[in-house]
């Protein structure tokens, strides 16, 4: 598309303008404002500047509005590729006050454990049908539980979600999740879970939400965690639960950190899971020296994915992967694909055009699931 046949480029044409006329033009278009692969963000207001705020790897951060001359609209062009979804705030400056809020114009947020922010959606992406309530879906139960952990020396709570049907006498596949609450309240997972079974996309399994206490130090391949997971966690619900007595029935998931104690985990327990889901994992290295550029949080972190690349084993069978092309991790998650496989694990890999966010994890949640627990008729249940 020509830009200077852009609508914003357009309403330009026609200065001076008036209120009514703004108005007008904000009704008919909404905003952001997408014209194939052009998006357009707005703003209304008195500012000395205003700033687009977003965190996609590619685009300048921040990115600077435009005054439209003698009104209070302003105007931000930038180029966004069909399918993409991006998340994005507004920054406002008057004098030395700066403020950052969602965009008044925009209805459609995100919501995630740091709070919320707008939505961007380019020509081409649709939210997917099975990410909403299905009132044919039979719904599956969320059971609260929890574990006395010598390894975490505390109670660690966990849900366990049941699918629909569920019958003692059947045999079902195990699926943990890192961030489990995280995963239910941002990505929709009970939700996704109840759709992908109903439609024989995912074969009924049982799935045991874990969410950590101090995230930052539990997941970097932090021992006592591993330890939880592999010889007290599975174990424990095996006692409870109706299970696949097989690691190629047993899964481990999670997200960005998550990832990594998936990961982790699975290394130092190899055998204990058949499978690994990883989403966005935050799986930093260096090729040389320490300035990894993460801060000290990735410290621990560094050290085990350099170590691992240094001497890659197959702690898994299969290893599903999903990566935002948008956010920082891109470079190491595709730099990780060649190393997990030349180790002798089979791996699928998708990218989307996404960020580092919850609602692209709950998006690439159906790629993940069916195809490390396919429908129910590739299930043979003892």
């Amino acid at each position: 598309m020509n830009q200077g046949r852009l609508a914003v480029n357009r309403l330009r044409e026609r200065l001076p303008l008036d209120g009514a006329a703004i108005d007008r033009f904000v009704a008919r278009h909404g905003a952001p404002i997408i014209e194939g692969e052009r998006a357009t963000f707005l703003f209304r207001g008195e500012a000395d500047e205003v700033r687009v705020r977003h965190r996609v790897v590619g685009l300048p951060d921040p990115l600077p509005m435009k005054r439209l001359p003698d009104t209070d609209l302003w105007a931000a062009t930038t180029v966004l590729p069909a399918g993409s979804r991006v998340e994005y705030q507004l920054e406002t400056r008057n004098g030395e006050h700066y403020a950052t809020f969602n965009d008044p114009l925009n209805q459609r947020v995100a919501h995630s454990p740091m709070g919320s922010s707008s939505v961007c959606a380019a020509t081409g992406y649709q939210v997917p049908d099975w990410v909403h309530h299905d009132p044919e879906a039979r719904p599956g139960e969320i059971v609260e539980d929890a574990l006395h952990s010598k390894s975490l020396r505390r109670e660690q709570p966990v849900k366990l979600y049941l699918p629909a049907r569920y019958n003692p006498v059947l045999r079902y596949p195990l699926l943990v999740v890192h961030d489990g609450d995280d995963y239910l309240n941002y990505a929709a997972m009970k939700t996704v879970l109840d759709n992908l079974i109903h439609r024989l996309d995912v074969a009924p399994l049982v799935v045991a939400f874990v969410a950590p206490r101090d995230r930052l130090r539990e997941y970097p391949n932090h021992a006592p965690h591993a330890r939880f997971i592999a010889r007290e966690l599975v174990p424990a619900l095996a006692e409870r639960l109706p299970l696949i007595d097989d690691p190629q029935a047993r899964a481990l998931m999670g997200s960005s950190f998550g990832g990594v104690a998936s990961l982790s985990t699975a290394v130092r327990y190899p055998g204990v899971f058949g499978s690994l889901f990883l989403q966005s994992a935050s799986l930093v290295f260096t090729d040389i020296g320490n300035d990894h550029g993460g801060g000290p949080a990735f410290d621990p972190v560094v050290k085990f994915v350099n170590r691992y690349r240094a001497k890659p084993t197959a702690p898994v069978e299969r290893l599903f992967m999903s990566c935002g092309i948008y956010e920082p991790l891109i470079t190491p998650n595709r730099s990780m694909v060649p190393v997990f496989r030349s180790a002798g694990m089979t791996v699928k890999y998708v990218e989307a055009r996404d960020g580092h966010n919850w609602e692209d994890w709950r998006d690439r949640l159906r790629d993940g699931l069916s195809w490390l627990f396919p429908g129910p008729q590739k299930f043979v249940y003892e």
